[in-house]
C-alpha cells in the first residue's frame, strides 16, 4: 500500500491506496515546468485542482501516445482514481507525496 500526504492541506489525513498507484500518479501530475508550479522533493506530485475536478466530472483521463502525438486515447479512471481525485477535490490538495504505507 501507498499512502498520499497532502503537502498543502497538512491537516487532511493521508489516504491509502494500492502501490500499483505510484505508476499511475504520473498520468495525473501537472508537468513541473508550467506556472506556478512548486518545488517538488523526491516522490512530489502537483496536480492542478481544476484539473483533478475536470477528470473527476469527464470520468476519464487523456493519454497521448509517446510514439505518436496524435493518437490520444481516453482512458476510463477507476474506482480508486476517483476516490483520490475527489479526495484532492474535496480537500483542495494540490501538492502531494507518497510513502510506503501499512502492509496489509
Amino acid at each position: 500500500m501507498v499512502q498520499i500526504i497532502p503537502l498543502d492541506q497538512p491537516d487532511v489525513p493521508p489516504l491509502t491506496m494500492p502501490d500499483r498507484f505510484r505508476k499511475e500518479v504520473v498520468y495525473f501530475m501537472t508537468p513541473a515546468e508550467g506556472a506556478g508550479a512548486p518545488h517538488l522533493g523526491k516522490d512530489e506530485y502537483w496536480v492542478r485542482l481544476e484539473d483533478s475536478a475536470r477528470w473527476l466530472d469527464d470520468g476519464f483521463f487523456s493519454l497521448v501516445s509517446p510514439l505518436d502525438a496524435h493518437s490520444v486515447a481516453e482512458i476510463e479512471i477507476t474506482e480508486e482514481q476517483e476516490e483520490w481525485l475527489e479526495w484532492m477535490v474535496v480537500h483542495k490538495i494540490t501538492s502531494i507525496r507518497l510513502e510506503a504505507g501499512p502492509a496489509k
